[in-house]
């Protein structure tokens, strides 16, 4: 097969294995055109100018422009019950162990149908507390996630993937120490990421040198001890905890960033921020974010995501006039919103939960990728005030136009329905957007509570003949990817950055471009000087994984979370080389041995 759109062997191999459409030995997408065409018309079957939309659906989809997420290009149009969702977060885990195993069974359900799955397993009671009901001694939440981390190897998900999964802990559940260590053993919860749900309570005994409480709901027993009222998860209102334990706050934080420094996880989320900045603060409370960390989200809850691919908006490349054209960026932006708006009413849901949340909000999440490819053709390097400046431009570009596209579309069709136009209003993030924008919500409202995400777009970005992925600096110019085929067998494919293979094609040399700067050769403080300068316009999070080198200090390295925490941001990920989890031999090693977001088996592509 000869399809001039792929410029490379593991583009082809990402849309044959995973976005091709096939049912059984019937192949309906002869090319990528095809399969363009069948997401385009799908989607605009609904719409009253339908062959207006779909050929605007099309022309954003046509040479990767933009990019849906792989639920949607996989699904989109086809025969596969398969949910359009890249991701969900699951429903409360009851603290009892017929509810345990009911969750386990939809979250078994929901990654069958190809979403990720993202959990907070702070509702069930500590390891050695007494299961009052047949009393036995429970076993903690880290040992039922093994349970699911068993489930969740045995399910093979749509196409060429396994589902991944997000694990969550408070700060303050007595298990929190046993949790930050979990994944010490390269054996155990190797099907998980997790990441601590970081307060800032926590955050504030941290500098001020003070004790920390571990504490869990007393429940219906009576109990010795201190006992005092806190928010839990669940939980609507304050509820009588015990505490099982004090410790120094400075304590539990070094052994989180120890933990992270060493093995790589656990990740932090800033709890408390994801939920000021919620636009849904006052209908809904989040404990969990989808696998990558991207999207924080309610129970049941799910992610729609698409990424705008800005390569296929650059003017001139490695030229002195090189530039990006803001206003198709904006006009595919608007054509994008549309789109992920309509794969909310034709998706499947594994459970009637998922789509009563997915419909109540109608959160979509937009994003970017091929940034760093982007910035190596204007000639600017990745890290510098100018890349920083961008990269803003660009996302302030998305957001305010990803709003207005959505306002547009409620006068049309009628905003989400736990809109409350008072309180969405009153919304930290909301009273961020220009003025303008404010005026149109009050007075036609939104058709969508949030617009805006950063997610690893790693596959999807393959696809595109391997573009930069996401926000993330380049990993080379040169080296080997090895990707999981529809036989669960692996291939290895030779592959050159994009932004590289468009200067060699000009060069005709092994040359690299000026402004060239891979993933290690920035600092740590780079990488997230670039997260924090797109947060502002992000109404949800962002996926962004900070390359540590092997021998950097881990002063160094401790102090990276307390700036990210300072910077704004709603959680952090690093990435260390190191001897637990793999040494560091090979490109091609190095990319697979990064155990947290990076993976493009553990990424809900």
């Amino acid at each position: 097969m000869n399809d001039l759109y792929f410029t490379t062997p593991i583009a082809r191999h990402v849309w044959e294995t995973k976005y091709r459409y096939r049912k059984d030995s019937v192949v309906y997408d002869a090319t990528i055109s095809d399969s363009w065409r069948r997401i385009a018309s799908t989607l605009a079957a609904g719409e009253s100018n339908r062959e207006d939309w779909q050929a605007r659906f099309y022309d954003i989809l046509h040479n990767f422009k933009f990019l849906p997420g792989g639920r949607i290009q996989a699904g989109v149009g086809t025969a596969h019950k398969v949910t359009l969702f890249n991701c969900f977060v699951m429903g409360t885990i009851p603290d009892a162990m017929e509810g345990i195993f009911d969750a386990l069974k939809e979250g078994a359900l929901t990654m069958q149908q190809g979403g990720g799955v993202g959990y907070d397993f702070s509702t069930l009671r500590p390891r050695g507390t007494q299961a009052y009901g047949v009393g036995s001694i429970a076993s903690g939440p880290v040992s039922f996630m093994h349970v699911w981390d068993s489930m969740c190897a045995t399910v093979l998900s749509t196409g060429a993937r396994r589902g991944a999964m997000m694990g969550a802990l408070r700060c303050d559940h007595p298990d929190i120490e046993e949790f930050i260590a979990a994944k010490q053993d390269r054996t155990q919860l190797r099907h998980f990421n997790i990441s601590v749900l970081v307060s800032d309570d926590l955050m504030t005994a941290v500098n001020k040198d003070e004790n920390w409480l571990l504490v869990f709901p007393v429940g219906e027993q009576v109990m010795d001890g201190e006992v005092l009222m806190r928010d839990w998860s669940s939980c609507g209102q304050p509820v009588p905890c015990k505490v099982y334990k004090r410790v120094r706050a400075r304590e539990l934080w070094e052994k989180i960033m120890r933990a992270t420094f060493d093995y790589a996880e656990p990740g932090v989320l800033f709890i408390d921020r994801i939920n000021q900045l919620n636009n849904l603060y006052y209908c809904e409370r989040i404990h969990a974010t989808n696998p990558c960390g991207e999207v924080p989200l309610p129970p049941c809850g799910a992610c729609n995501l698409g990424s705008i691919n800005l390569t296929q908006f650059i003017c001139a490349p490695f030229s002195e006039q090189a530039h990006l054209d803001m206003k198709g960026i904006s006009a595919a932006t608007r054509i994008a919103v549309r789109l992920l708006d309509n794969v909310i009413d034709v998706s499947n849901f594994p459970l009637p939960s998922q789509a009563m949340q997915v419909h109540s909000s109608r959160r979509i999440g937009l994003g970017i990728t091929g940034l760093a490819d982007v910035l190596i053709m204007l000639n600017i390097p990745y890290g510098s005030k100018a890349s920083l400046q961008m990269a803003q431009s660009v996302m302030q570009t998305i957001c305010h136009t990803a709003y207005q596209a959505s306002i547009d579309i409620a006068r049309e069709k009628g905003p989400f329905p736990s809109f409350d136009q008072e309180k969405y209003l009153a919304g930290t993030f909301v009273r961020s957007l220009p003025c303008s924008v404010r005026q149109d919500i009050a007075r036609y409202g939104i058709r969508n509570s949030h617009l805006t995400a950063i997610a690893p777009a790693g596959t999807i970005s393959l696809l595109a003949n391997n573009i930069s992925s996401g926000l993330e600096p380049v990993f080379d110019s040169d080296y080997t990817r090895r990707v999981l085929g529809l036989d669960g067998n692996y291939s290895e494919y030779q592959v050159v950055d994009y932004a590289v293979a468009f200067w060699r094609s000009r060069e005709v040399s092994k040359s690299l471009p000026p402004a060239f700067i891979n993933a290690y050769q920035l600092s740590p403080t780079d990488h997230l000087q670039m997260q924090a300068a797109i947060q502002p316009y992000v109404d949800q999070a962002i996926s962004k994984t900070i390359n540590v080198p092997t021998d950097y200090d881990f002063v160094a390295f401790r102090n990276l979370y307390q700036q990210a925490y300072e910077l704004g941001l709603k959680g952090c990920t690093a990435f260390r080389p190191n001897p637990v989890t793999g040494t560091i031999l090979s490109k091609i090693e190095q990319e697979q041995t990064a155990p947290h977001c990076c993976n493009l088996e553990r990424e809900a592509d």
